[in-house]
Order: structure tokens, then sequence, then C-alpha cells
């Protein structure tokens, strides 16, 4: 699996370390940036490109991270076949992928510690769409707002 992710200023040292960890677990990671603190970037020079490949299907899941995760998550949303979601705990990240969908997981560098970050994405990554007739009706209702 392949899993891009991205930051702004507000989240590299978390982005830095998931990077690692994710590597560590053998998945394949494309970064988006940011690659050094600049407190004059900005989440969606980052978030988007991100967003972008994950809607286009070039990466299988997306982690995006900004200060508090909230930016990210609004511009990630913005871009067509992606679902993304603000995550601060364990049940949602795998509930959000089970049931809704989520391709891309959004967090706060600056609200939650490196190791709810590594739960979260556990939960995110192990998780499967369980495209049941119910989520496949919700699904479609969502994929109608986008067009």
């Amino acid at each position: 699996m392949t899993i891009g992710i991205a930051t702004d200023h507000g989240g590299i040292e978390l982005k830095q370390q998931l990077q690692e960890y994710l590597e560590e677990k053998g998945f394949t990671v494309k970064d988006f940036g940011a690659f050094a603190y600049d407190a004059a970037d900005d989440f969606p020079d980052f978030v988007v490109p991100l967003a972008r490949a994950v809607g286009e299907g070039k990466v299988d899941r997306g982690v995006a991270v900004c200060g508090s995760g909230v930016g990210a998550s609004i511009a990630a949303n913005k871009i067509k076949n992606v679902r993304a979601c603000l995550i601060n705990e364990s049940y949602s990240a795998r509930q959000g992928v089970e049931h809704d969908d989520m391709n891309m997981i959004c967090l706060g560098g600056r609200v939650i510690g490196i190791e709810l970050a590594k739960e979260l994405l556990d939960n995110f990554l192990g998780a499967e769409y369980q495209n049941l007739p119910r989520q496949q009706r919700r699904m479609g209702k969502v994929a109608d707002l986008e067009r």
C-alpha cells in the first residue's frame, strides 16, 4: 500500500515521525512536503497535491497534518473523490473507513502526540470499506454532491 503524507509548518515534526513509522511497518510513503519548518508556508500548498493524488488513485490513502488538522481537512475535502476527516480517537479512524470509505486522515500536529497518532494510523490503515448496501446508498448520496 502506498501512503501519501503532507503537512505545513504546524505538523512538520509529527509528519516526520509518522513517515518513519509507516516506512518501518513496510508501507511505501510518498512525501508531499513540507520538508522543513517555514512559518510562511500554507497547508493548501501541501495538502491539496496530496488530496489530488488520493482522489486520482495515485496513492492508496493519505495522511495530512497541520497545526489542528482542521485546515487540512477542509482543503482536502474540496478535491473530488476525497473523503477526509479530522480524527482524534481510534473508533472513528476505523469506522470512517469501514462505513464512510474515508481515504484520507487529518491529524493535528499541535494537539495529539506521536503514540496516539500511531494508534490512529494503525486503525485507519487496518480498516477496509465494508461496501454493504447501506454504505453504498449513503456514499452514493455523497458522490451526488460532487457532481
